[in-house]
């Protein structure tokens, strides 16, 4: 949801507690830190054996609000942002964008003879539904649109989902997502009556049961499309998913927003530290995996389509420093680790949680791209669809998160992420690796930092205008000593070995 936008609605829920939740044991071998030898080198050794499933296609995504898309791509759909399209592309082959957010229950599509929804504060036209074909098109990607549940109108809902399939079509459609975060419409606003008195969507008190003939009500009208749900975030309706998917079999996406920091009002200060915690991101996927067995075990997926490190619209100094880089690199790896589908990271034009920040200048597009991205993008190289997770064997000391993947072409990475503010050194232990590696770092002059940011050297600098990341590569060559790679890491900084094969 944008915090931002819908009156700073408080995020009301289990994942967010998670900061003040002691963290859950890592699963054996995924992940972990190292104890250091006399020296203070640690050793880390990467085994043969896999953890979790094989990286999906389309893992890291966006997902924005309805009225975002077109400051992203702009309003010709036959010259879709260029920039934009090739930042979805650093991310994955074919990318999966979710559209929605609070924005999905104030959206709506003109049908004869249907009103206007009085929350509807947005209208879709044709124009914005060739330019979410096009992008998808030219991105070779898939979305999840938000169909509106608040307005509680069947034939608004209905509307939608023919505008959606026959404008944009289905192959190109990932899913519709009916409402967003339903367990907030009987205690937040809606719309303003002519009064100017705030009314809610539905009645006080509006429950699971409640939801779930709702969303029952509006499956049957939207026909045979692929639907997604629940949309939510709230312990009420995620402790009941269960029953939710035993009701709605057809429902084969299930989508879930998590935020692990909380800053919805003044006195609700987060702080790098507990950004760079273990709690913000070990923490918050186990408190998820127990949804992804329940999705599983109903046939379906579960997939983090709303996701950012800070509710509320994000807070500065935190939000939109480097920390968020590192935090987003850890994070996507431990939800690789617990089996989810995919990943959407909230991005809202103007806000301290912004992603990328899109203009038009002269004719061209520029991009202003935040350190947050540059995490994506490494998890993005690190785990290319089809890659699985290597179980890594160290135990003890917090001092350095790592990670290893071996990809469909046989090369093994290995991602070490240093959180803390002293230099780390590590021996990586890779028994079938015997050449050289290539070493490439993901850093910047201090966590607090909002620019300067480098991946392997390169930067978008203050603005893009290509989408890639330009400079000299700054990479280097590690060779094994005694069958051991040593990779020395700054402050506060992540470092990406890769082999050839393995």
């Amino acid at each position: 949801m944008n915090h931002a936008v819908r009156g700073l609605r408080p995020y009301r829920w289990w994942l967010v507690a998670v900061v003040a939740v002691a963290v859950a044991a890592l699963a054996a071998g995924c992940a972990g830190s190292s104890s250091a030898q006399p020296d203070g080198t640690q050793v880390l050794t990467v085994e043969r054996g896999t953890v979790g499933p094989a990286i999906p296609n389309g893992f890291v995504g966006l997902s924005m609000e309805y009225r975002g898309l077109e400051t992203y791509t702009g309003l010709n759909p036959k010259a879709i942002d260029p920039v934009f399209e090739q930042l979805l592309r650093n991310l994955a082959a074919k990318p999966v964008l979710r559209i929605g957010g609070d924005g999905t229950d104030w959206t709506w599509y003109p049908v004869p003879q249907v009103p206007q929804p009085p929350g509807g504060k947005y209208s879709l036209n044709p124009q914005w539904l060739q330019i979410a074909k096009s992008l998808a098109q030219s991105v070779d990607g898939r979305l999840i649109l938000g169909i509106n549940l608040e307005a509680d109108s069947r034939a608004v809902a209905a509307g939608e989902a023919r505008a959606f399939t026959s404008g944009i079509g289905r192959q190109s459609i990932d899913a519709l997502e009916i409402g967003n975060e339903p367990e907030l419409y009987g205690s937040f606003s809606w719309y303003k009556n002519a009064a100017g008195q705030h009314v809610d969507g539905r009645p006080h008190g509006y429950d699971f049961t409640d939801y779930l003939h709702d969303f029952s009500s509006f499956a049957a009208a939207l026909g045979g499309d692929t639907l997604a749900g629940p949309s939510s975030g709230g312990p009420e309706i995620l402790s009941q998913l269960g029953s939710f998917l035993h009701h709605e079999p057809r429902v084969k996406l299930v989508t879930v927003h998590a935020y692990p920091l909380k800053h919805c009002s003044a006195p609700n200060h987060v702080s790098i530290g507990q950004l760079l915690s273990n709690t913000a991101s070990a923490g918050l996927a186990n408190t998820l995996a127990p949804l992804v067995g329940v999705a599983r075990h109903h046939g379906a997926a579960l997939r983090i389509d709303e996701i950012n490190a800070v509710s509320c619209g994000g807070q500065r100094g935190v939000s939109d420093a480097f920390a968020s880089s590192l935090w987003a690199l850890n994070t996507l790896f431990e939800l690789a680790r617990i089996g989810v589908q995919g990943v959407n990271v909230h991005t809202v034009p103007g806000t301290i949680n912004e992603i990328i920040g899109a203009q038009l200048v002269n004719g061209h597009w520029q991009a202003d791209v935040h350190p947050e991205y540059y995490g994506m993008m490494m998890f993005a190289q690190a785990a290319p669809a089809g890659a699985r997770l290597l179980k890594v064997t160290w135990g003890g000391g917090t001092q350095v998160q790592a990670w290893a993947t071996k990809a469909p072409d046989g090369r093994v990475r290995v991602v070490l992420i240093n959180r803390q503010s002293g230099r780390q050194t590590v021996d990586v232990k890779i028994p079938s690796g015997s050449g050289p590696a290539t070493l490439e770092r993901l850093q910047a002059s201090s966590v607090q930092a909002e620019s300067g940011v480098t991946i392997g050297g390169q930067s978008f600098g203050a603005e893009s205008s290509t989408g890639l990341p330009t400079g000299p590569a700054d990479t280097s060559s590690v060779s094994p000593v005694s069958g051991r790679y040593t990779v020395t890491l700054p402050a506060a900084g992540a470092a990406m070995l890769t082999l050839s094969s393995g």
